[in-house]
């Protein structure tokens, strides 16, 4: 899904495609976090983090361990 993000895209947009974030600031309203575990059967639990950065009510960067070259080669 992060793969779908792209500069300049709405708040309602980024809903759209990640769903609602996890953690909103009131002090910090044009950040939103996301944070994905995954545990595979027995394997070792995985967490991504992901920062949503934005402008001016547009999406202006991302920023966290999952990025959307990454996400879109998995």
């Amino acid at each position: 899904m992060v793969a779908q993000l792209k500069p300049g895209m709405s708040r309602e947009q980024v809903r759209f495609v990640l769903g609602a974030p996890l953690l909103t600031d009131v002090f910090h309203a044009d950040r939103w976090d996301y944070v994905y575990r995954f545990q595979p059967g027995k394997g070792k639990l995985q967490e991504r983090k992901l920062t949503v950065i934005f402008e001016n009510g547009s999406l202006a960067r991302l920023e966290g361990d999952v990025r959307p070259e990454e996400a879109g080669a998995q």
